[in-house]
């Protein structure tokens, strides 16, 4: 994957202030902007894991972060695309191996600073989604402390700043796919 390919790929994200601020990252970056070893801010690519009927979504308590958190993590070179990169991603930390994108659009853009035990000053994430059974069996990776379904309503006081916004704009956006 190059930086022309995340370009194409972030046209299919909602116009807007974010998606110009992402194009513009990757614009004067490169591919410098895909890759970890790149510089201390790079893209990385996440799935939000959400119950058909969109009321529960399955988490991972990120071992580092120590909250709960979607899916998602540094894209590989063997990527092939962003989308690509959260599937593998989703596949890897939900231990569920036939898990897929509902879709390969583009539903959530979110910049963050990175403290405390991260190495990278900054990740420009780029989500996805994904729909499974909440009674898909699961598994935790060596990245996560557990694995586990909330409803949407009812979520876990340990969450990433800003994180419940970003599920509310998932799951607006899926219900518009549906």
């Amino acid at each position: 994957m190059h930086a022309p390919d995340a370009l194409a790929e972030l046209r299919t994200a909602p116009p807007d202030a974010d998606r110009d601020a992402f194009s513009d990252f990757v614009t004067s970056h490169g591919d410098a902007a895909l890759w970890r070893e790149g510089g201390p801010e790079h893209l990385t690519a996440s799935c939000f894991v959400l119950s058909p009927d969109l009321s529960n979504v399955l988490l991972c308590l990120h071992r580092k972060g120590r909250f709960w958190v979607q899916f998602g993590g540094h894209l590989e070179h063997g990527d092939v695309s962003l989308a690509d990169a959260a599937r593998r991603e989703a596949r890897e930390e939900s231990g569920v191996p036939d898990l897929d994108l509902a879709t390969p659009r583009i539903v959530d853009l979110d910049r963050h600073d990175l403290h405390g035990g991260f190495a990278c000053a900054a990740h420009w994430d780029v989500g996805f989604v994904a729909i499974a059974r909440p009674d898909v069996v699961t598994s935790v990776s060596d990245e996560s402390d557990d694995v586990r379904w909330f409803p949407v309503d009812a979520l876990p006081a340990s969450l990433p700043p800003g994180f419940v916004d970003r599920l509310d704009g998932v799951r607006t956006g899926s219900r518009a796919q549906s």
